[in-house]
Parts: structure tokens; C-alpha cells; sequence
């Protein structure tokens, strides 16, 4: 494909409005330090807009198989 992001949650989401902890559990983010590989594409750079305060992204190449 092409890259990935990996995305942690590094802040608790708790006192956080609803529309946040929407967008967190849609990139199954539901515990603080949980990690996940998502594709690198325009709706998921949008996401992790809406809760930057709240998780770390890095670009991450796919590794070729």
C-alpha cells in the first residue's frame, strides 16, 4: 500500500466531550498507551486532528512482504 500512522493515546479521554471520544474509539483507541497502525489517508489525518492534545502519531513505511 503505502505508509501507515501509528497512532497512541497518551492522554486520558475522561471530562472529554462526546464528539472526541467518538473519533477515538472509531481509531479503536480505548486506553491510555494503546497503540494502533492505521493507513495514512486524508479521513484518519482529519481524526487525529479533532484529538491532537490526546494521542502521538508517527509516519510509519509498510514494511514490504
Amino acid at each position: 500500500m503505502g505508509k501507515q500512522l501509528k497512532i497512541t493515546l497518551v492522554k486520558s479521554y475522561i471530562g472529554r466531550p462526546e464528539a472526541q471520544r467518538k473519533v477515538l474509539r472509531g481509531m479503536g483507541l480505548g486506553k491510555v498507551n494503546k497503540t494502533v497502525l492505521l493507513n495514512d489517508t486524508p479521513e484518519i489525518r482529519g481524526m487525529i486532528r479533532k484529538v491532537v492534545h490526546l494521542v502521538a502519531a508517527v509516519e510509519v513505511e509498510e514494511s514490504g512482504k
